[in-house]
């Protein structure tokens, strides 16, 4: 079952970068940073299903979620991005009433190739890529593996302003192929997956290069320059009408 993830995950990337190389190339790239934040919902994918965790509505864990991201847009409809998050993941168990907490605290670092559809203020985003995290912080010391990797996909908009930069809305999921405790042959767990569904509101702003606005600058002395010459010969036309 493991390796059907890997080959789907492959298969979507693969599909995904595909779909990229298709877009049409910006004559200049737009380079972006911002933040972003939101609210979450974890748990973890356990097989065997541990007891206590059933529904699914107990077993999850809320938390928050936050970092900073960096965009490259070559492409008019495609992007590069890499963040660095804060996540608060975990999973509950409730036996008889008692609800106990496992609360895990990562880093992580995804990176996306980020698809976006419609004009240029309003526009429809896809986020997919894989992620690295490590946690930080085990408060109930529950997991035996503190390092995660997995699979992230997410889906949105975002709304482009002409001077406060962009705003964006997007869900988010993210599901660990790396587990919380060992899931080899030897192991009493065949899957230990955290997963978790995220709601979060970003803000990015662009960077300009120094040479794309000494570029711009140029373009704009010359087009000044052109008027100018326009209306001189303008002025020139207009005075030989009159001497004849």
């Amino acid at each position: 079952m493991r390796k059907s993830y890997y080959i789907l995950s492959f298969v979507f990337c693969s599909l995904f970068l595909v779909q990229t190389q298709a877009q049409p190339r910006l004559r200049n790239p737009e380079y972006w940073i911002g933040a972003h934040g939101g609210v979450s919902a974890s748990s973890v994918i356990f097989v065997p299903t541990q007891p206590y965790m059933t529904p699914i509505t107990d077993a999850c864990v809320l938390g928050g979620n936050g970092g900073l991201a960096f965009r490259y847009a070559g492409h008019k409809y495609c992007a590069f991005q890499i963040e660095l998050n804060y996540q608060h993941r975990g999973w509950a168990t409730n036996n008889a009433g008692e609800k106990t907490i496992h609360s895990l605290h990562y880093f992580e670092v995804p990176i996306f190739m980020n698809l976006n559809f419609g004009n240029d203020i309003c526009r429809w985003i896809f986020n997919l890529g894989p992620q690295l995290g490590y946690c930080v912080s085990d408060e109930t010391q529950s997991i035996d593996k503190p390092f995660d990797w997995g699979l992230a996909a997410g889906t949105g908009f975002y709304v482009r302003t002409k001077y406060a930069g962009v705003y964006e809305l997007e869900v988010r999921f993210d599901y660990s192929f790396g587990g919380v405790f060992g899931t080899s042959v030897t192991d009493p767990l065949s899957m230990a997956s955290p997963i978790d569904l995220s709601l979060n509101l970003g803000w990015y702003f662009p960077i300009v290069k120094d040479d794309q606005a000494k570029m711009e600058r140029m373009r704009e002395k010359a087009r000044k320059k052109k008027a100018k010459e326009a209306e001189k010969q303008q002025k020139e036309l207009e005075r030989e009408y009159q001497i004849y």
